[in-house]
Parts: C-alpha cells; structure tokens; sequence
C-alpha cells in the first residue's frame, strides 16, 4: 500500500502534527512520500519523497491551488490513500480531492484495526470499522490520535510542484487566530487530570501540584469542567481535547465513555480511585484504589523530594 500525506504549514513552519500522519503510515504498513505547499528549509525530516510547491506563490491556503497541487502529486505517486489531518485545512481541502477523483472518503479516523478503518460514532459511545469500497480513498486522522515516537529524523527527497497556470479568483490573505488556549494538551507527554471524585474545587490544587511535580499539565473531566472548578480549556474528552500522552493520570475519575474516547490512546495510564470496579480500571495500567486526596499529596511529596 502506498499512502500520499498532505503536510500543514502556517506561518512560515512545517506544524509538527504532520508528523503524526507518518505514524498513521508508519502504523498501516504503507510506504509514503509527502506534499508541502511551504519552503524548502521547513520539510519534514523524513526518508521519503517530498512533492514541494512553493506557498509564497501559491499561497499558505488556497483550495483551488491547493487542490491541483495535490492532484498532480497524486497522478505523479499513484497512492492508494491520500491523507490529511482532520483539522481545518483538512475538512476542507480533503473532500474537494476526493470528488475531483470521484474517490471514497473515511473522515477522523481514530484507530486501524486489521488494516481498516476505526471511527467514532454518537459521541464515542461507539466505533464503526469502514473499509473503502474505492481503489484510492481519501482519509482524515483525528488530532492526537497517531503520535509519532521520537524526534523526527531523515532527509527528504524534494521534487518540485509547480503549476503551469497558477491562476485563481482564490487569494490567501492570512490567517485570523482562534481564541487562545490555556493549554495544548494534546503536544503535552503528561496530563494528570481531576474528576469529580476529588471532591470541590479547592482540591484542584492538590491534583496541578501533582501535575507539575511530574512536568506535565493539569486537565479535567468534564464534570469538574461543568462545575466550575476548572476552565473549559483544559477538559480532554470528545467534547473537550484529544489527548495521547507519555503518560495520563486519572485522579478520581470513573470513566465516561466520552473521556476514555479522549485519553485511550495514551501511552501508560495511572488510575487513582476508591472504586476497584470504576470503568476507568479497564483501559489503566495501573489502577490504585486509595482515597485521591490522601493518595496524590503523598505521592506528590515524593516526587518533590
């Protein structure tokens, strides 16, 4: 299987979430090469081919450019999957491609079992397995979900892109920054977040202590979040943000299908909660039954020390 990977670029740099479409390949079994609508000196630190265009001519976003950008990588690779990030760029540019090749497309995907598919459903209450009825498919990978391990290392091999007529009624003019974050929790390699089991909002402290004796973040379930006790910005679920740390800690959190949707794929779960049969337990490495706020500040301690 060969897979084409449609790198983001904003602002001058290669964003490091591209990185986690080679993880997506990497993880699929699929040689890869990849396009870049950016410059030279911000391609991907891979060992594959790179189809670069240049984004001062054709602009940081434009989806008709864009599109025929990616068209012609496509008819120079011949992929079996085309992929992208299911961010902004990629909700929009992804299903543009898939009509002009008259293709399938399978939109945030969460996971790859058996070499298909897995997507989320009602909320991540439950999970579809899609295998593409096309030859060629074009695909979306959730945030957060294919982390790349390690820092990236290659050299690119570049082939240039450059249309014949770049004309467009299309022009970037630049971008209009979101609301900021408290955080990113997604780039974290620790959360360690607060659930209703800690019991009011003065015990949050208790548990960002820990996260910070651990070098991480503090986030929250959404319980906790609808209650006040912590901004919105630091909720993970699918209502909230993705997360797949190096490490996660549940602090006094049963489990809702719709935070376990947005911690799962963590790498090393540490679950703290006085109910052995919490359905947090299920998707923990390890799961301490201990009171929370008797439990963290002790270990907290430790690590101080």
């Amino acid at each position: 299987m060969k897979a084409l990977l449609i790198c983001e670029y904003r602002e001058g740099k290669l964003l490091d979430s591209s990185y986690e479409l080679t993880a997506f390949a990497d993880k699929l079994g699929a040689d890869k090469a990849m396009v870049l609508i950016g410059k030279e000196s911000e391609a991907p630190r891979v060992n594959a081919k790179v189809y670069l265009a240049d984004a001062v001519k054709y602009g940081e976003y434009n989806p008709d450019l864009h599109k025929r950008i990616i068209l012609e990588a496509v008819k120079r690779e011949n992929p079996d999957a085309i992929v992208f990030l299911h961010s902004s760029y990629g909700w929009d540019l992804a299903p543009r491609v898939a009509a002009a090749l008259k293709v399938g497309q399978v939109s945030e995907i969460t996971g790859i079992k058996e070499g298909k598919f897995e997507v989320s459903l009602c909320n991540a209450k439950l999970r579809r397995i899609v295998t593409p009825q096309t030859e060629k498919v074009v695909l979306t990978i959730q945030a957060g979900a294919f982390n790349a391990a390690g820092e990236p290392q290659g050299k690119a091999q570049l082939e240039t892109i450059d249309l014949a007529d770049a004309a467009s009624p299309l022009e970037f003019i630049g971008y209009e920054p979101a609301q900021k974050k408290e955080v990113d929790l997604a780039r974290a390699e620790v959360v360690v977040s607060a659930g209703r089991g800690i019991g009011k909002k003065e015990n949050v402290a208790i548990i960002a202590a820990l996260a910070k004796a651990l070098g991480g973040e503090l986030g929250a379930s959404r319980p906790v979040v609808d209650a006040g006790w912590v901004e919105h910005g630091r909720q993970v679920g699918t209502t909230g943000q993705i997360v797949a740390p190096k490490l996660y800690v549940a602090c006094g959190i049963s489990g809702a299908i719709q935070h376990l949707a947005g911690m799962k794929k963590s790498e090393f779960v540490v679950a703290i909660n006085k109910d052995k049969d919490a359905p947090i337990g299920e998707v923990a490495d390890v799961l301490v039954v201990a009171d929370v706020m008797q439990f963290v500040p002790a270990l907290t301690a430790k690590l101080q020390k």
